[in-house]
């Protein structure tokens, strides 16, 4: 295979995962899969920047040697822990025994923990620096971005920022750079992994920003560990996550719901075109049958979600539940909601949703809309106005 140079001397190693569906536990899909980027430094002093998954290991290994015997590596830097980013590490230390490991404090903690390796590692923190000659690697402590351990290294003489899990995407391509992709699936899947993932840590990530910021550190290129290489405009997904961790929203509505016989579908069929005829855009899902994943992305710069359920045993049913319980751990913030669904001889779920919604910090704009058994007439006309009223809602907000 042809050696990949993303700078003069500085090699892309990693794999592509072409068939991967699922990550994180299924909790994310990833339709069109992944890659784990690797970096290869050649310098007075060869390093590795990040491995990959331990089923890539072999090719991983292959890609060094192309360009340099692995045996000759100095320096392996561990911007992470997490098992797509460290665990073809005991391979590859078994083929240069005498390399040191570079991380934090805490991605010591976690490698031997996860590995039971004795290595020779050293710790580092915010502005160390690393010789490797011609160039050097400068840490950034990242905590909880989105580990504990998480890590940024920066290569000053290339102005090249390597991130590991910031400002990547899960998205398998045949291409390494953002100019060579379609930019709509490059930036639709660098949503998707920022609102699944790294949602919740919003605050967080701001500081760090605004922290790199204020260092006045030129950014020409950005290598983060899963997909694309941003070399065209790194501008452009440093102004995304500034504007997803300041929870900036449009004026849209994501109306998701779960149905029994057909009622709370019916329900969610008529706010929705309420919704779109007040003028908002709307996507609408029925999440028994929707990927949860692109489900959260659409949420990610919605100002408001509708979220509607039939009521069993006096509680919503099960799927909107769990998908509830998801986004309560997300903590979006800056967002209104309204909540509605049918029932039998007893209802309960509406004001199970408005709990929830409470519960997860998303103001409840409007009281909920309960039809009883199959909505009539009037009710449908009911869930229209409903609809348009909450897309009010929104303008005003």
């Amino acid at each position: 295979m042809a050696k990949l140079e993303i700078k003069k001397d500085i090699y892309w190693v990693g794999a592509v995962d072409w068939n991967v569906r699922t990550f994180h536990g299924h909790t994310y899909s990833t339709k069109r899969g992944t890659t784990y980027n690797a970096y290869l430094i050649i310098d007075d002093k060869i390093t590795l920047v990040d491995t990959v998954l331990g089923s890539f290991s072999a090719e991983l290994i292959e890609k060094i040697r192309q360009i340099v015997p692995p045996e000759k590596i100095d320096y392996i830097i561990a911007n992470h822990v997490e098992k797509d980013h460290s665990e073809a590490l005991p391979e590859i230390i078994k083929l240069c025994p005498k390399a040191k490991v570079v991380g934090t404090a805490k991605c010591k903690e976690g490698l031997a923990k996860h590995y039971y390796g004795n290595w020779d590692f050293q710790t580092v923190k915010t502005g160390d620096k690393l010789s490797l000659g011609k160039r050097e690697l400068v840490f950034i402590e990242a905590p909880m971005i989105h580990w504990p351990d998480s890590m940024f290294s920066y290569c000053p003489q290339e102005e090249l920022l390597l991130p590991n899990d910031a400002f990547g995407q899960h998205y398998a391509t045949s291409e390494r750079f953002d100019d060579e992709t379609d930019s709509c699936a490059l930036m639709d899947e660098a949503a998707k992994y920022y609102a699944n993932i790294l949602w919740p840590l919003g605050a967080v990530i701001l500081r760090k920003l605004e922290e790199i910021q204020k260092m006045n550190i030129p950014i020409k290129m950005i290598a983060p560990s899963h997909g694309i290489i941003w070399r065209k405009d790194p501008q452009k997904i440093i102004n995304a996550y500034l504007g997803w961790t300041k929870n900036t929203t449009l004026a849209k509505a994501v109306v998701v719901y779960e149905t029994m016989w057909g009622s709370t579908e019916k329900m969610a069929a008529r706010i929705a075109q309420g919704i779109i005829d007040a003028g908002i855009q709307v996507k609408l899902y029925d999440i028994a049958q929707s990927d949860r994943t692109e489900v959260i992305n659409q949420m990610l710069e919605a100002k408001g979600f509708v979220i509607g359920s039939s009521t069993h045993d006096n509680n919503m049913l099960t799927s909107i539940a769990g998908f509830l319980d998801f986004l309560r751990g997300l903590s979006p913030k800056n967002r209104i909601a309204s909540a509605f669904g049918s029932y039998g001889w007893a209802g309960g779920a509406v004001q199970k949703i408005e709990k929830t919604l409470e519960e997860t910090g998303i103001k409840v704009a409007a009281p909920g809309l309960s039809v009883k058994y199959v909505p009539d007439e009037r009710e449908i006309g009911r869930c229209y106005e409903f609809g348009k009223e909450f897309a009010g809602k929104i303008k005003e907000a």
